[in-house]
C-alpha cells in the first residue's frame, strides 16, 4: 500500500517538491550547526582561558567528525536503498534495510567508544593538543563519548524520515535538540561554573532529546516505514548493500576528520594560536557545508525514488535545480566571508591577535570552497543514484589523493600558509574533476536505467 507522503515523489511538480523537501532538512542542518558553533561561541568567550579552551575543543573537532562519520554509513547509504525500495514498491525490502541500518548504528557506537576512550591522550596529542590546550580537550571529550549513541541514532536514522517524503518531521529531530543546546550552554558553562565540561554536558543532553525524538517517530503509526525489531535480524547481502553505499559519504565525512589530524599537527608547530585559528576557520566552512548537507538529504530521496520508479525526466529536472541553487548560495556565502574575514573571527573570540590571524588565513583557506557547491551537487547525486564506486573515488580525491599531500609539501615552499592553501587548492580541484566525471557518467547511468525499464 502506498503511502500519500511517498507518492508525492513521484507527482508533484520538482521545483516545490524540492524546496518542501530540502528547507527543513536545511534548516534542520544548520540549527544543528549551532551544536557546536554556539559551544565554541560561548567557550570561546570564557574570562581568561577562552583562547586555550577554544584550541583545546578545536583539537576534539576531528574525533567527534570520525564519530559521527560512521552514521552516514546508515544515513547516507541505507535510506536512499530504502527509498529506492519504496520506488520499486517493495516495503518490505525497505524495513530490513532500516532495522539493520539500526543495528549496524549500535554496533558502530561500540567501536567508536571504546576506541576514542581507550586511547583517548595520544589521539588528541597526535591531532595537535599542547601542554596548555590537552586538558580542556580531555574535559570536553570524556563527556562528549559517553552520548554517542544518540549521536548515531539522530544522524543516522533521521534521514530515513526523510525518505518517506516527511523533511518536517526530521527537522524537528534537530531543532529540539539545538534550541536545548543553546539553551543548556550557558547554564552549564557560566552559571555552574562548569567550563567546558558543562558545554560538553549539554550537547549530550540535547543529543539524547535528538534522539528519543527520532526513536518515537520510527516505531510509531505515523511512520509509513517503521522500525520494527522482526527486521533487525541482521543479512550478510543488506548489511553489504548498505555500507557498499555509505562508505563514499562516509570517506567523505571521515577525511575531514583526516585532515584535522594532519592540519592541527602541522599547525601545532607554529603555535597554539593557528590551532585556534583553525577551530574558528573549520566553523565558518561548516556555515557553507552545513545547509549543503540539508539540501542533500532532501533532494536526494526524490532522485533515489524517481530512479527507482524509472522516471528519467524527473531525475534530470531535479539534478538540474539541485546544482543551481547549491552552487549558487555555496559561491555567495564563501565571497561575503572572504570578503570580511575579521567580522567572521570576532564572533567567536574577542582576542584581538586571534582575530588578527584568522582575518590574515581565512581568504586563502576557503578561497577553493567558492565553487565546492558544485562538487556537492554532483557528488550526493552519485550517492542518490546508487553509484557506490565513483562516489568513493570522488569522497578519496579531495581530502586524501590531494590535501594530505599538499598540507606536508607546500610549507616548505610557504610556511603556514601553504597548510591553509593546501585546503584552497584540494577544494578547487576535487571540485573541477567531479564536475567532469558526473557529466561523463550521468547520461551512461540514465540510459542503462531506460533500457532497463524498456
Amino acid at each position: 500500500m502506498k503511502n500519500q507522503y511517498e507518492e508525492r515523489l513521484g507527482t508533484d511538480r520538482m521545483l516545490p517538491l524540492v524546496f518542501r523537501m530540502a528547507l527543513p532538512a536545511v534548516a534542520a542542518q544548520f540549527v544543528n550547526l549551532l551544536y557546536n558553533i554556539v559551544d565554541r561561541i560561548y567557550i570561546g568567550h570564557i574570562p581568561h582561558i577562552g583562547t586555550d579552551a577554544l584550541a583545546g575543543v578545536g583539537v576534539t573537532t576531528s574525533i567527534v567528525i570520525l564519530i559521527s562519520a560512521f552514521s552516514s554509513i546508515v544515513g547516507a547509504g541505507g535510506a536512499p536503498l530504502a527509498a529506492m525500495a519504496l520506488g520499486h514498491g517493495d516495503r518490505k525490502r525497505a524495513g530490513k534495510i532500516l532495522g539493520n541500518g539500526f543495528v549496524l548504528l549500535v554496533l558502530f557506537t561500540i567501536l567508536t567508544s571504546l576506541t576514542a576512550y581507550t586511547f583517548m591522550k595520544p589521539i588528541l596529542l597526535f591531532t595537535g593538543a599542547s601542554e596548555h590546550t590537552l586538558p580542556y580537550a580531555m574535559d570536553y571529550l570524556s563527556v562528549y563519548l559517553t552520548g554517542t549513541l544518540f549521536v548515531e541514532i539522530t544522524t543516522g536514522l533521521n534521514t530515513f524520515i526523510n525518505a518517506q517524503g516527511r523533511p518536517g518531521v526530521a527537522m524537528l529531530s534537530v531543532v529540539i535538540g539545538a534550541i536545548l543546546n543553546i539553551l543548556l550552554d550557558p547554564l552549564f558553562i557560566f552559571v555552574l561554573n562548569m567550563g567546558v565540561k558543562g558545554a560538553a554536558i549539554a550537547t549530550v543532553l540535547s543529543q539524547a532529546c535528538s534522539a528519543i525524538w527520532v526513536l518515537r517517530f520510527l516505531t510509531s503509526d505515523q511512520a509509513s516505514l517503521r522500525l520494527e525489531r522482526s527486521s533487525m535480524k541482521l543479512s550478510g547481502r543488506i548489511v553489504l548493500m548498505i555500507v557498499g553505499l555509505g562508505i563514499s559519504p562516509f570517506i567523505m565525512a571521515s577525511t575531514e576528520s583526516l585532515v584535522g589530524f594532519v592540519l592541527n599537527g602541522n599547525l601545532k608547530q607554529y603555535g597554539d594560536i593557528h590551532v585556534s585559528a583553525l577551530a574558528i576557520l573549520q566553523s565558518a566552512m561548516q556555515f557553507a557545508s552545513v545547509p549543503l548537507t540539508g539540501f542533500a538529504q532532501g533532494f536526494v530521496p526524490i532522485v533515489s525514488y524517481n530512479y527507482g520508479h524509472g522516471d528519467s525526466q524527473r531525475v534530470k529536472s531535479c539534478f538540474r535545480i539541485v546544482m543551481t541553487i547549491m552552487f549558487s548560495f555555496n559561491f555567495l556565502l564563501m565571497v561575503l566571508m572572504i570578503l570580511f574575514p575579521a567580522t567572521v573571527a570576532s564572533i567567536f573570540t574577542n582576542d584581538e591577535k586571534l582575530i588578527s590571524t584568522v582575518a590574515d588565513v581565512l581568504p586563502v583557506f576557503l578561497a577553493g570552497m567558492t565553487i565546492f557547491g558544485l562538487q556537492r551537487a554532483c557528488q550526493n547525486m552519485f550517492v542518490a543514484l546508487g553509484q557506490a564506486k565513483i562516489s568513493i573515488f570522488i569522497a578519496l580525491l579531495r581530502k586524501v589523493i590531494l590535501l594530505v599531500p599538499l598540507a606536508f609539501i607546500l610549507p616548505r615552499f610557504w610556511g603556514v600558509m601553504g597548510i591553509y592553501a593546501s585546503e584552497a587548492i584540494s577544494d578547487a580541484t576535487a571540485a573541477v574533476c567531479c564536475v567532469l566525471i558526473f557529466a561523463a557518467f550521468f547520461p551512461k547511468i540514465l540510459r542503462k536505467m531506460n533500457d532497463a525499464k524498456a
